[in-house]
C-alpha cells in the first residue's frame, strides 16, 4: 500500500495529494477515467508489445498526425505573412495606407486571437479536435483569397480580423495533439517538425511573392499585392482535402490503428508521460489550480517577451531590409536565409537539448544572439549593408525561442483541464507581445526603427532572466516531488524515463524495477496514475522537465 504523505512541509507548494491506493479500490484524484484508461481497462488494464510493434505504431503516427501539422502549420504561416510579402510590393501606396494603419494590418490579426483564443481553448475540450482544425483552416483560406477584393484600409483590416479569428486555434490545438500522441522524449522533435514546417515557409513564401511580383507587375486587372494574397490562398485551400484525409481525431479513434492491438500500443507507450490524453469534460478545480501555479506567470511572461519581438520583425522585416539600400525583388530574396537560420537554429538546439536534458541552458544561450544582433542593427552605419544584413541574420535565430518555449512548456503541465487552460493563458500572452510588437516600429522612424529594435533588446534580456529563474524554479519542484515519493516509501533519486532515449529508457526500467522491489514495490505502482487525468500537482510520480 501507498500511504498519502503528512508532511505539510512537503505540501507547501502543492494541493493536497489524494490517496493512492493499489488494487481494486483505489480512488482516482478525479470522477472519471479518461478516454484512453476507459479502453485500457476494458483490456484488461496493460497491453505488452515489442520494441518493433513501438517503432511501427511510431512511424504511422508520424505520418498520420505529424506530417499534416506540418502542412498546416506550413500553410497558416504563408497566410500570415502575407500581408508582410505585399508590403515590399507597396501595399501601402496602393491601399492608401498612412501612419500606423500598416502596423494594425499586423496586430489586428492577433487582436483577434486574443478575443477568440479562449473560445477555441474550450472548444477543444468538448469538439473533436480533428474538425474544429479543418473547419477553421478551410475558413482562413477563403479569407486570405477574399483579401485580395481589399483596396482600402477598412477593407484589409476586416480580413485581417477575420484570419485571426479563424487562426487563433491552431496552436492551442496542436499542443494538445502533439501532447495526445507522442511521449514527452518525442514531443520535443515533434513541436519542431511543425515548426520547422513554419521555417520553411519563410523560403518558400519570399520565392513564390518574387515570381508573383514578376508576373503581376505588368498587369492591368492585378496587381502584385493582390496576385500574392490570391496564389497564396488558393494553394491554402488546395490542402484542405488532404489534411481532412490524413488527420485523427485522438488515439482512441484513429482510424489508421485498426489492425490488432495498435490502438491500446498506442495508447499505452503514453502511460510514462503521466499526463493522460483527453477528457471530454471540463474540471474547474484544474482551472483554478493553473492560476494558482507561479509556473503559469513565468510562462507567459517568457511568451510575451519571445512574442513582441517576432512580431515587430516579423511584420516590419522586409522593411527593414529595403531600409539598406536594396531594390523591391533583392528584398523579397533576401528573406528568404531568415528561413534557414531558423531551421538550423532548431534543430541545433533540439540535438544539444536531447544531449544534455535540459532546455534553460540552451534558450538562455540562444537568447543572448537576438541580443548582439539587435544590437549592431541600431549602431552599424547604413552606408554598410552587407554588416547591416549580418545584424540582421544573427538577431534572426529569435526565430528559434519561441518553438522551444512551447515545447518546454508542454511538457511540464499535466490534467487535460490544466493543460489547455495553460496553453491558453501562453497564447494570450503570444497574442498580446503580438499585438504590441508591430507598434513600436514607429512609421516616422523609417528605415532605421530604432523604437522597435529598443524594446525588442529589452524583451530578449527580460528573457533571458526568466528562462534561467525558472530552471531554477523547477529543479526545486522536482525535489519536492521527490521527497513525497520518499514519504511513501518509494525509491529516492528516480529518474524520468519519459524524456530518455528509447535505448536508455529500457535499460534504466531493470534498474527501476530492481529499485521499486528493494522498497517493497511492483512496476504496476510506478506510473499507476498516469490516465487518471491528475494534474502535475495532484501526481507525485510527474516529473519537471528543466
Amino acid at each position: 500500500m501507498i500511504i498519502p504523505i503528512e508532511d505539510e512541509k512537503v505540501l507547501s507548494e502543492h494541493i493536497e495529494a489524494p490517496e493512492l491506493v493499489s488494487g481494486q479500490g483505489r480512488r482516482t484524484a478525479n470522477t472519471q477515467l479518461d478516454d484512453a484508461a476507459r479502453l485500457l481497462a476494458e483490456a484488461g488494464g496493460h497491453v505488452d508489445y515489442t520494441p518493433q510493434d513501438g517503432k511501427r505504431i511510431l512511424r504511422m503516427i508520424d505520418f498520420y498526425v505529424c506530417l499534416p501539422m506540418c502542412l498546416t502549420y506550413f500553410i497558416q504561416q504563408m497566410d500570415k505573412s502575407s500581408v508582410s510579402y505585399a508590403a515590399v510590393f507597396n501595399l501601402q501606396t496602393e491601399a492608401g495606407l498612412v501612419g500606423t494603419q500598416y502596423s494594425w494590418l499586423s496586430s489586428v490579426v492577433y487582436v483577434a486571437q486574443l478575443v477568440c483564443q479562449p473560445l477555441s481553448s474550450c472548444a477543444l475540450i468538448v469538439f473533436p479536435v480533428k474538425y474544429w482544425v479543418i473547419f477553421n483552416f478551410a475558413a482562413w483560406s477563403v479569407v486570405t483569397l477574399c483579401t485580395s477584393a481589399a483596396k482600402n484600409f477598412t477593407g484589409l483590416v476586416v480580413a485581417r480580423l477575420f484570419l485571426g479569428m479563424f487562426e487563433a486555434t491552431i496552436l492551442p490545438s496542436f499542443v494538445l495533439i502533439t501532447q495526445m500522441w507522442w511521449l514527452r522524449r518525442e514531443q520535443s522533435y515533434r513541436t519542431i517538425a511543425y515548426q520547422i514546417a513554419n521555417s520553411c515557409a519563410a523560403i518558400v513564401g519570399p520565392l513564390l511573392s518574387y515570381a508573383i511580383g514578376k508576373a503581376t507587375s505588368s498587369s492591368n486587372v492585378i496587381k502584385p499585392y493582390q496576385g500574392i494574397f490570391i496564389f497564396i490562398g488558393a494553394i491554402s485551400l488546395a490542402f484542405v482535402p488532404l489534411v481532412a484525409w490524413l488527420l485523427p481525431n485522438s488515439p482512441t479513434t484513429a482510424r489508421f490503428l485498426r489492425k490488432g492491438n495498435d490502438r491500446l500500443i498506442a495508447i499505452e507507450r503514453l502511460r510514462e508521460n503521466n499526463t493522460g490524453t483527453k477528457t471530454s469534460k471540463w474540471k474547474w478545480d484544474q482551472f483554478w489550480e493553473t492560476y494558482k501555479d507561479p509556473k503559469t506567470y513565468l510562462w507567459a511572461g517568457m511568451w510575451f517577451c519571445a512574442a513582441c519581438p517576432s512580431g515587430g520583425i516579423g511584420a516590419f522585416g522586409g522593411l527593414i531590409t529595403k531600409g539598406f539600400g536594396f531594390d523591391t525583388f533583392t528584398t523579397i530574396l533576401m528573406q528568404m536565409p531568415t528561413g534557414g537560420i531558423g531551421i538550423i537554429a532548431l534543430l541545433l538546439s533540439i540535438y544539444i537539448t536531447n544531449r544534455i536534458k535540459m532546455r534553460w541552458p540552451v534558450l538562455a544561450v540562444i537568447t543572448l544572439f537576438p541580443i548582439g544582433g539587435a544590437l549592431g542593427l541600431t549602431q552599424v552605419s547604413h552606408s554598410h549593408p552587407s554588416g547591416l544584413m549580418a545584424c540582421y541574420y544573427v538577431a534572426y535565430l529569435f526565430s528559434a525561442i519561441q518553438p522551444l518555449l512551447i515545447s518546454w512548456c508542454n511538457l511540464n503541465a499535466a490534467g487535460t483541464t490544466k493543460r489547455v487552460v495553460t496553453t491558453a493563458t501562453m497564447f494570450g500572452a503570444l497574442t498580446v507581445g503580438n499585438i504590441v510588437g508591430p507598434q513600436v516600429y514607429l512609421t516616422k522612424e523609417a528605415p532605421y526603427y530604432h523604437t522597435g529594435l529598443y524594446v525588442d533588446i529589452g524583451c530578449w534580456c527580460v528573457e533571458f532572466i526568466l528562462i534561467v529563474s525558472m530552471g531554477f524554479y523547477l529543479r526545486r519542484l522536482n525535489r519536492k516531488q521527490e521527497a513525497r515519493r520518499v514519504a511513501m516509501g518509494m525509491p529516492a533519486d528516480i529518474k524520468d524515463i519519459s524524456i530518455m532515449s528509447t535505448a536508455e529508457a529500457d535499460a534504466y526500467k531493470i534498474e527501476l524495477t530492481e529499485m521499486m522491489a528493494r522498497s517493497g514495490f511492483d512496476m504496476s505502482h510506478f506510473n499507476e496514475n498516469s490516465f487518471d487525468d491528475m494534474t502535475d500537482w495532484e501526481n507525485p510520480n510527474f516529473m519537471y522537465v528543466l
